[in-house]
């Protein structure tokens, strides 16, 4: 998987479906705070701590909670393994999805918790009440929920988060709200207005603003607990002042730039379901996607996962992920695609997919 990245990285062609990251066009305001940030020579000291002022104001305006507090973090991925390692002590365990972002397994596993896994690749595609009560025990200390999911593209709608919201308090345990991908799904409930005092929310501008590269992100929950955890948390001298004025400037001109994204990722998706229709044996599990990535299942069909990413990736330049990235029960079923990219660039995914789904017949 390292020369995967390693060949994407230094081929300037290679078309970007693999980690959902958004390369669709923002605002320019951003490139000029990079510039400045730059020209005033603000890398020359530590950032504050505890992140801008103004950054922090801007996530919890643009989360409308501004009785909760946050910890800047370095991108979602330091939120979150920070997070495991304060409220997953050795022994306990947490309710994960699969398929699902599987990182969390490494962080819990580092401090010797664990991981119990409800299949969601059935039915409607995202966690049942059920399956959820079912799977808590004494040990149970957190619920992981990504809303939208990662890598299937459905969400919860609010009586489902409610439903979720209601197991948690009932148990006394931490719901996880990862809602990396919050901005693509309509009508998107936060389970922190429904449970705020036992719902830590996973908050980044990495997929939304376009801004991976710049690795900036938050922890947001109750102000107790956000004190608490900042004294564990590895970044204790700031994260990048750049990313951060980076940060400020897209959530500033978002509700300029995110409608038309938003346009241009569904008009994406539609070409990629109407290629996807036309091929035996592959087929979308959801429809449309409500984050910035979808599945296409090929599990009718004879081809490899794995095969059919490499051969677009080193025959067609178009870099995708095999399902084994995401899921250990289902990852021979499907791909991963990413559509928040420019719509030429789905147009030659578009063109060379059923070459290769017709190759590996």
């Amino acid at each position: 998987m390292s020369n995967d990245f390693d060949y994407a990285h230094s081929n300037k062609n290679v078309v970007w479906m693999s980690q959902n990251t958004n390369h669709l066009p923002t605002h320019s305001a951003i490139q000029e705070a990079i510039k400045t940030s730059a020209n005033n020579r603000e890398y020359t000291k530590y950032p504050l701590a505890s992140g801008l002022p103004e950054l922090r104001e801007l996530i919890l305006d643009d989360l409308n909670l501004p009785e909760q507090d946050l910890h800047i973090t370095n991108g979602g991925t330091e939120a979150l393994y920070c997070l495991m390692r304060h409220i997953q002590p050795k022994g306990t365990e947490m309710i994960t999805s699969d398929p699902s972002y599987f990182v969390v397994h490494k962080f819990a596993k580092l401090g010797g918790a664990k991981c119990t896994d409800i299949p969601i690749y059935h039915g409607d595609y995202k966690f049942d009440i059920e399956d959820i009560k079912n799977a808590i025990n004494p040990k149970t200390r957190s619920i992981f929920l990504i809303d939208p999911i990662n890598p299937l593209g459905s969400t919860y709608n609010k009586d489902e988060k409610k439903a979720i919201c209601e197991v948690a308090e009932d148990h006394d345990i931490w719901l996880i709200d990862d809602i990396t991908y919050r901005d693509y799904a309509p009508n998107h409930t936060l389970a922190a207005n429904i449970l705020p005092e036992k719902t830590i929310t996973a908050y980044s501008v990495s997929k939304n603003c376009g801004l991976a590269g710049l690795r900036v992100g938050s922890l947001v929950g109750p102000k107790d607990f956000i004190k608490e955890i900042r004294g564990t948390m590895v970044s204790d001298l700031g994260i990048s002042v750049v990313g951060q004025r980076a940060s400020v400037a897209a959530l500033e001109t978002k509700p300029e730039w995110l409608p038309g994204l938003l346009e241009t990722a569904r008009y994406n998706q539609s070409l990629i379901k109407a290629v996807v229709d036309k091929i035996d044996g592959v087929e979308l599990p959801v429809y449309p996607s409500a984050a910035s990535m979808m599945v296409i299942d090929i599990s009718k069909h004879k081809a490899n996962p794995q095969d059919v990413q490499d051969k677009l990736l080193y025959e067609h330049e178009i870099f995708i992920r095999a399902g084994n990235y995401v899921s250990t029960r289902f990852g021979d079923n499907f791909i991963r695609v990413s559509f928040s990219i420019p719509t030429p660039e789905v147009e030659r995914f578009i063109e060379a997919f059923p070459k290769v789904m017709d190759e590996l017949s």
